[in-house]
């Protein structure tokens, strides 16, 4: 994937788990360091106990700073996060989990409406301590808990106040574990199951890790409640239409996890297939921007018989720069992150395949990177579609001024990133590739088209409004 260069992040990844007999807080610990990939920002775990909530949060990875607490947690119900923030700032108080009054919430998703959610909430009196649209979501939820007392007229209330993309897994002091997803199942969230356990996760790979049988995604609008005695699943509303993110098959996800019912590697490995019927070039080798488009590099490679080889080196004691959250630790970042092996290189037309190109500053530097090492002439491919359009929900491309394809041709990318070649997949070769009806994914950062309301008024309020290169979309201004 194209690390450096973009202000896009994931919205994190959420475990959840629930074992009448064993302890579970390894099984939250093993859960977390599997979704490592999507936060390296904070890390937390909460487990109840005799009807009271503990919780430990930390700065930075799970295998670091937060396994050293996990013998003050116990308990057969537990819930874990790993985060990098979308909405919220980097500080210990959005860690997550967020305990409040007999709840704690881990969250992965954001909310396009936070700001008027939140200002709605201030002038009810609720009292924000935090900075972000977990503790939102918490406190909304409690608050129509107390009201209904039952949590699927909570759910149903709070979906009819929010708008956005969130998979969120919870914990009450009454020792149940509650697992939800938004009504378009914008963001992920799978159940496993392993005889007398029962857990809930941002990908598959975090069950697979505990030993537990992926029994299929938690459904959009529904709300799984899971206590010793077992788990019932309700739907909280009804769902008019899906809008599975299409970047979580292009980059996020590992690619061993299975996300409706697809195998991401499946997908990745024919959305190389696809770049190579598109584009009749005639490279010597084919290189990879580790890791994510090793797949796909693979799959061009089995339609062209052009061989791949690791051409660019990655320095696994840097984090996933991609997740940081300033642009200068991104850039500094890089130089630590990839080296080119010229053995590949020297004196060979070399074919780059990246996920995506974003602002297209990372593209440029790899470019720069491997013509220094030798290569006669340097292609450039990405896996997905131009990215013309922010993200509303959970993924942190913020503002225009961050997407070159917004305002330059493919020519003028190419001579911008000084490709000699440039190739972007195609949307029919997206959607191909996943093997989901169209209608069934989010592709608004790539058409521009909303499959929420609030989210497309938003756009064009921006557009018309503000400077976009001084505003991210969910700190500007109540626009419309």
């Amino acid at each position: 994937m194209e690390f450096y260069d973009r202000e896009k992040k994931d919205s994190c990844g959420v475990f959840g788990v629930c074992n009448p007999k064993h302890d579970i807080v390894h099984n939250v610990y093993n859960g977390l360091v599997s979704l490592q990939h999507r936060g390296q920002e904070s890390a937390g775990i909460s487990t109840v106990k005799n009807r009271r909530i503990y919780s430990k949060r930390v700065w930075g990875l799970v295998s670091q700073n937060l396994k050293p607490k996990l013998w003050r947690l116990s308990g057969h119900i537990g819930i874990g996060h790993v985060r990098y923030s979308t909405t919220g700032s980097s500080t210990l108080a959005n860690a997550q989990p967020m305990v409040h009054n007999g709840f704690s919430l881990a969250h992965n998703g954001n909310l396009a409406n936070y700001i008027q959610i939140r200002r709605m909430m201030e002038r009810e009196g609720f009292r924000l301590t935090a900075n972000s649209d977990a503790e939102v979501m918490l406190k909304l939820f409690r608050k129509y808990y107390c009201e209904y007392g039952d949590y699927v007229e909570a759910f149903r209330e709070l979906s009819r106040q929010v708008e956005g993309g969130y998979s969120l897994v919870m914990l009450s002091r009454n020792h149940e574990l509650i697992a939800a997803r938004d009504p378009l199942g914008l963001r992920p969230l799978c159940q496993g199951v392993d005889r007398d356990t029962v857990a809930f996760a941002s990908e598959s790979v975090a069950l697979d890790c505990n030993n537990m049988k992926l029994i299929g995604d938690v459904k959009p609008g529904s709300v799984v409640v899971a206590t010793e005695d077992g788990f019932d699943t309700y739907q909280y509303v009804q769902c008019k239409r899906r809008a599975h993110c299409m970047f979580e098959f292009v980059y996020f996800s590992r690619v061993d996890s299975i996300l409706e019912g697809r195998s991401v590697y499946d997908v990745r490995f024919k959305l190389g297939v696809n770049l190579a019927k598109i584009y009749d070039v005639k490279p010597d080798v084919v290189v990879p921007v580790p890791d994510t488009s090793r797949t796909a590099a693979e799959g061009y490679s089995s339609q062209t018989g052009v061989p791949v080889a690791e051409g660019l080196i990655k320095n696994r004691y840097v984090h996933r720069t991609f997740i940081m959250p300033k642009q200068k630790d991104r850039e500094s970042a890089m130089k630590l992150k990839l080296n080119p092996l010229k053995s590949v290189i020297n004196g060979r037309k070399v074919l780059i395949i990246d996920d995506s190109i974003v602002r297209g500053t990372t593209s440029k530097a790899i470019i720069q990177m491997v013509r220094k090492a030798g290569a006669n002439k340097v292609y450039m491919m990405s896996t997905c579609p131009p990215i013309i359009s922010p993200c509303f929900y959970g993924i942190d491309i913020a503002t225009y001024s961050e997407l070159i394809a917004a305002k330059s041709t493919v020519e003028e990318i190419k001579t911008k990133i000084n490709a000699d070649i440039l190739g972007y997949q195609t949307l029919e070769g997206l959607i191909d590739a996943i093997g989901l009806p169209e209608e069934d994914l989010c592709l608004g950062c790539l058409k521009g088209e909303y499959p929420t309301p609030y989210a497309q008024r938003t756009l064009e309020a921006l557009k018309e409004k503000t400077t976009p290169e001084k505003a991210r979309l969910w700190e500007v201004e109540a626009l419309v």
